[in-house]
């Protein structure tokens, strides 16, 4: 099997991340989003979140099998050094460890950008993502019960939280290095 090459997102991937995502979106409950996206869409994503927040895809043979990204954990100013992660595997390269070296160099990213935490909000129950998390150092900090509604039921978020670097009382804006 060819090694897995990890990047920066570029705008030509947009088509084949939202192709990974749509069936998150579309057949679970993995995300909240309930219509998948199209490739202009997530475009457009790139561009705005992607100008605050690192995004990365995993190729392997030359194709996008993954992708993860940073974007805002809330609206409000004073949580702007905290970022909430995701990461998407192309369904079938799932249980095969990407994530892993993914989700690690994003939370390198993360850190070097200059965030001081990052946030995984993960929809319950869903035993391979809180694996990866605690693997990765996360730790559980609460649980939202019943806050999604998604495919005719209502869902719990669990959120884990992971320091990346001490706070300061002067803290540096975030940023691209």
């Amino acid at each position: 099997m060819s090694a897995l090459l990890l990047r920066a997102v570029a705008p030509g991937d947009a088509a084949a991340i939202a192709a990974i995502y749509a069936p998150y979106v579309a057949e679970t409950a993995i995300t909240f989003e309930l219509d998948p996206p199209d490739a202009a869409a997530i475009g457009e994503r790139i561009a705005t979140i992607g100008a605050t927040h690192p995004w990365l895809v995993a190729e392997r043979g030359g194709e996008l099998v993954g992708y993860a990204y940073g974007y805002p954990y809330r609206a409000r100013a004073a949580y702007r050094w905290v970022a909430e992660t995701a990461v998407y595997l192309r369904r079938d390269m799932l249980g095969k460890r990407l994530g892993t070296p993914l989700y690690e160099a994003l939370l390198d990213a993360l850190e070097a950008w200059g965030y001081v935490a990052a946030v995984g909000a993960i929809s319950l129950p869903n035993r391979p993502s809180v694996k990866l998390h605690e693997r990765l150092g996360f730790e559980p900090v609460g649980v939202h019960p019943r806050i999604g509604f998604k495919h005719g039921q209502w869902h719990d978020i669990g959120l884990w939280q992971l320091d990346l670097a001490p706070r300061k009382a002067m803290q540096a804006e975030p940023g691209a290095p």
